[in-house]
């Protein structure tokens, strides 16, 4: 299945956090919970991502000190594209998704984002640093790399990213509107980024930014199981094993992936 196959991306930086760091340690953790002999590789639509063929493995990004580690990650992610297979990527912090993006937009532009997250990540800077884990949709948006961005889980909104939500035509579903039973509305290529701090603390205890009142683990799995096709790519970030309950949040993103490789084999 080398054509369209899902594969997936270590992305071991975590440089661009704020609070705290550590969200680096987490692709051997996700990759050792998706391969853990407690659970099977089978997808819950009845695909087998774990067997033979169906989900690469690229490594992870090396980062060199006298080399941007944006560029790093841009380069990985082409390297990806440029065999037809669809990046899977693990951070890291969320700052990953820019650098991304600017592969991606090198061979299409007209993509929906669908950002699962606590925050809106809109800042146009934050601590001073543009390139920010605050920031990455600010810059994704502002340069045109992606059509639409649509915002499932937020519940930290301040009044600089409201005003940035509205520059930029983000579709916010917050979590008092998801309570109310509104869900995203998405046609069209697509691309999905899962901050797993978009779930509540109950389940995904491992991050650095507790956010309480957030989604359930079967929220985020229905919204994956729902997607429409095709899914150019996607990311899982900001798992911080130094906060980790028992690989809890591991096992969470470990499952999401199986699922986002299952959905995007569904919908090639």
């Amino acid at each position: 299945m080398s054509n369209g196959q899902p594969t997936l991306l270590g992305i071991p930086y975590d440089a661009s956090s704020s609070f705290l760091r550590g969200a680096a340690f987490a692709p051997p953790k996700i990759r050792e919970a998706l391969r853990s002999p407690s659970a099977n590789g089978w997808s819950e639509t009845g695909i087998e991502v774990l067997a033979a063929g169906v989900l690469g493995d690229d490594g992870d990004v090396a980062f060199a000190e006298e080399n941007d580690p944006r560029s790093a990650i841009t380069a990985a992610v082409r390297r990806i594209l440029a065999r037809g297979r669809r990046p899977i990527s693990l951070g890291g912090d969320h700052s990953i998704t820019y650098p991304i993006f600017e592969a991606l937009a090198a061979e299409r532009r007209d993509v929906t984002i669908i950002q699962i997250d606590a925050h809106p990540d809109l800042y146009d800077s934050f601590e001073g640093d543009r390139f920010s884990h605050a920031c990455q949709f600010a810059r994704i948006m502002e340069a045109g790399l992606a059509a639409r961005l649509v915002q499932v889980g937020i519940r930290t909104l301040n009044q600089h990213q409201r005003e940035q939500a509205a520059r930029f035509g983000a579709d916010i579903i917050d979590m008092r509107a998801w309570a109310a039973g509104a869900r995203p509305s998405i046609s069209g290529p697509v691309y999905l980024s899962l901050d797993l701090d978009g779930l509540d603390p109950a389940f995904a205890p491992g991050v650095s930014h507790l956010e309480p009142g957030g989604l359930a683990t079967r929220d985020v799995l229905s919204i994956i199981q729902s997607l429409p096709g095709p899914i150019v790519g996607a990311d899982v970030v900001e798992l911080n094993p130094s906060r980790d309950l028992n690989d809890r949040t591991a096992f969470v993103a470990a499952k999401a992936v199986k699922e986002i490789a299952a959905r995007m084999i569904e919908t090639a």
